[in-house]
């Protein structure tokens, strides 16, 4: 049956969902409060990573992250500040930080990111559009022993669960891309994973939407909801009340300020992200990541992009110019020869990603409100996932069979 859907939030997953409900034959409004040109579904590395098995929420990371929290440039960086949604999310993320979690979510990250990643190249044939999508895999590349022996184990998790991946020799790595010289003792290689410029594909998909009768309200914000008997009955913005039959709540970060005022309790961090890019020749040619300085690298259409870091410090844009010169460094301690200019980091970037304590999207009904679909919490893997939650609230909100088991993602869970 056809309904009119309006789906809170412009980024990838929001811009997901109305093209497969669009697909399905629904009415479909976009309602975003930005112009939708920035933020995390633009700056991040690109990858399509179901080897990215392993939730952000593992053991020892909590402790890691408290050592970290007095240094500026560390990768996982928490501001220290007394905020209760903080403390909750801080909790319930220590609690997650187990073995048992993580054996327990890989399957599901497996099955939910193969499906993300193989849906952009379904969707890349089946439009016809353009946009940077390689299957070159992605270099994990290591400088100590200690990485490099960690890395194996996480080879070796892949493997078991049916993904490609291998370890790495320097001179293997060296072979693949000879214009760039390497400081490193070895890599592992995930061949299942694939890269895009992410701008180029949001531009696509934007086009393709308005030109299907999508409607897109940019620079609108929600700032209320009309409720009656569990049911949302309207959505106020800035500029007007807006009513729908169902609707989806995708805003990322700030979904958690949204969805309290329909008294559901999202526990969410915004993990603000940056990137730097240079349009100079490096030589790379493999999306890698620089394990131990926990950098992203990705050779993308007309530039190189480096990102990184996962900032815990509440919703804001500011720059910290310390994260930026940590990473243009880091860069230069694997890759000798490439520099980052004052001025490439003068225009560098950041967007926000909205994390769950679990390190897990929340993707599904409430049971608090009837006709409200959640997809948000991504962390790290929104840009994964993207189209794989689009796909899975179109399939909640026509009530088929979902195409992957969702109950490790239920919006209702418990931490």
């Amino acid at each position: 049956m056809k309904r009119n859907i309006i789906i809170i939030g412009g980024g990838v997953i929001g811009l997901s969902c109305a093209y497969f409900l669009h697909k399905s034959g629904h009415k479909v409004t976009v309602i975003d409060q930005s112009k939708m040109d920035g933020g995390a579904s633009y700056v991040n590395a690109g990858y399509l990573a179901p080897s990215h098995l392993i939730p952000l929420s593992a053991p020892g990371v909590m402790k890691q992250g408290i050592k970290w929290m007095l240094d500026s440039k560390s990768p996982l960086y928490i501001k220290p500040r007394l905020n209760s949604e903080l403390i909750k999310w801080s909790w319930a993320f220590n609690k997650s930080c187990t073995s048992q979690h993580v054996q327990r979510v890989i399957p599901a990250m497996r099955e939910i990111a193969v499906m993300g990643r193989d849906l952009y190249g379904q969707i890349k044939q089946e439009e016809g559009f353009d946009f940077q999508l390689e299957k070159k895999g992605l270099l994990m590349l290591c400088q100590t022993e200690k990485t490099l022996h960690h890395e194996g184990e996480l080879v070796e998790i892949a493997q078991k669960e049916g993904l490609e991946a291998r370890m790495l020799s320097i001179d293997e790595v060296k072979k693949m891309m000879p214009d760039a010289p390497l400081d490193i003792i070895g890599a592992t290689y995930f061949e299942c994973d694939h890269h895009t410029t992410p701008g180029a594909f949001m531009n696509e998909l934007k086009t393709y939407l308005v030109n299907e009768g999508v409607v897109i309200r940019q620079e609108e914000k929600v700032i209320d909801f009309g409720v009656e008997k569990n049911n949302i009955t309207f959505v106020k913005t800035d500029k007007e009340k807006l009513k729908a039959d169902e609707y989806v709540l995708a805003a990322g970060s700030w979904a958690s300020m949204l969805s309290r005022k329909l008294n559901i309790n999202l526990l969410l961090q915004a993990g603000k992200g940056y990137r730097v890019q240079t349009t100079t020749p490096t030589g790379i040619t493999y999306p890698s990541i620089l394990a131990e300085a926990k950098i992203a690298v990705t050779p993308m259409n007309g530039f190189t992009r480096f990102a990184g870091t996962m900032e815990i410090a509440g919703i804001n844009n500011h720059i910290n110019t310390h994260r930026v010169d940590a990473i243009a460094n880091g860069v230069q301690r694997y890759f000798p020869e490439v520099t980052v200019t004052p001025e490439e980091k003068a225009q560098a970037a950041s967007g926000l990603r909205p994390v769950s304590p679990d390190g897990m999207p929340y993707i599904g009904k409430s049971s608090k409100c009837k006709n409200l679909t959640i997809a948000t919490g991504h962390a790290m893997m929104g840009w994964t996932l993207g189209p794989s939650t689009g796909k899975l609230v179109q399939e909640v909100i026509d009530n088929v069979q979902p195409s992957v088991e969702m109950t490790l993602f239920h919006p209702d869970r418990k931490f």
